[in-house]
């Protein structure tokens, strides 16, 4: 089967049929393994200390604010990450 060629997917005039240009950068990835790393940081701190290092009433808004901006930001730049064939 042929395959159709899509002029957006291809690279910049001039560089030949059927190559790819540079891939834009997606900081969805980025923003939630951070969010991630900095949340599990904060378990474990919590976890290996004697003391709160912060209370549940101050976590819980902390976790559900950055599981809304980590949406977000996937929400935004989901077109960076579609693939249409």
């Amino acid at each position: 089967m042929a395959e159709r060629r899509d002029p957006e997917r291809q690279g910049v005039e001039g560089q030949g049929a059927g190559r790819r240009g540079r891939r834009r950068f997606d900081p969805a990835g980025p923003v939630t393994g951070l969010f991630f790393l900095v949340l599990a940081a904060l378990f474990l701190a919590d976890g290996l200390s004697d003391e709160r290092v912060l209370a549940p009433a101050t976590l819980a808004p902390v976790v559900l604010i950055g599981l809304g901006l980590v949406g977000t930001v996937r929400v935004l730049t989901r077109s960076r990450r579609r693939e249409l064939r």
